[in-house]
């Protein structure tokens, strides 16, 4: 089997939820917070510990065969990589952000305005799309500073809590983009058996953090009732209780219809609910 490796982030926000969906795929490896390479001992694969800014390019020349890295970085670097599977963390929005007592309300008022940011190809295309003409400064790191040095009239950055942006007296103004962790490959790389292999792991894995098991109790009066609304992966498996009039039904769902569902659940007479975590479902 081709050994594969696949690159992922060596220190910030991807790197601890990266290293957790391999380790949930059952690959077992060390040394991750030490070393530059760490290999897989059973699976075919090495992970490189890489500036997430460098992923992309990696990918692109085959350096890597694989790569978990933010869409605004793929999108920023121009790269052409291969989107094989969003990955559900590292969840943002790139936006711009202005003064507290600014009193821009649109963004045609951006027009000969100076706006500081991390990302000048995004930037740059969000205005274009607008028909703005605005002066991109672009910063490497701190961005968030340039209005209060007056190096900037605003900023465009990765917004997630929005706790910085409060901090240093900005305020969310425009949405340029959102992006969450994506797994990419080079150009056919999904046709390798090996990364076929890993994109059905990683997927299962994926699938049950999006899903529960859930177990309740019900008289054989209602059950018709409850299974139309519990289908599951197939059907709901009915188990006879010693009570003989009562029945146990298990059934898997996805997590938001549950909690949609519960309500008419009770209704129809389901008793005794339990709902637990599945660590994988294997389609």
């Amino acid at each position: 089997m081709k050994t594969l490796k696949i690159a992922i982030q060596k220190s910030g926000r991807l790197n601890e939820k990266s290293v957790e969906i391999l380790k949930n795929c059952g690959l077992s490896f060390e040394n991750y917070k030490s070393s530059l390479i760490s290999t897989v001992t059973n699976f075919p694969l090495e992970i490189l510990f890489l500036r997430d800014d460098d992923i992309p390019e990696y990918v692109q020349d085959g350096i890597a065969d694989l790569g978990i890295v933010g869409e605004n970085v793929i999108v920023e670097s121009g790269s052409e990589v291969t989107y094989l599977q969003k990955l559900g963390f590292g969840k943002c929005t790139l936006k711009i952000a202005i003064p507290n007592e600014s009193d821009i309300t649109e963004v045609a008022q951006l027009e000969g305005k100076a706006i500081a940011t991390s990302y000048p190809v995004i930037l740059e295309k969000y205005l274009k799309d607008n028909h703005v003409n605005a002066e991109v400064r672009t910063i490497s790191g701190s961005v968030e500073i340039g209005p209060g040095l007056g190096l900037s009239d605003a900023i465009c950055d990765i917004v997630s809590t929005g706790g910085t942006l409060k901090s240093n007296g900005l305020k969310p103004f425009s949405e340029v983009m959102k992006s969450e962790a994506v797994l990419i490959g080079k150009e056919g790389s999904e046709l390798l058996p090996e990364v076929q292999e890993l994109l059905q792991r990683i997927r299962s894995v994926l699938r049950a953090k999006e899903t529960k098991y859930v177990v309740l109790n019900v008289a054989k009066s209602n059950l018709k009732k409850v299974v139309d609304l519990l289908p599951g992966v197939k059907s709901p498996t009915v188990v006879p209780l010693f009570d003989e009039d009562w029945v146990a039904v298990h059934s898997v769902i996805a997590e938001h219809d549950f909690w949609e569902k519960i309500n008419s659940l009770k209704a129809a007479g389901a008793q005794g609910i339990v709902v637990m975590p599945i660590e994988k479902i294997i389609a």
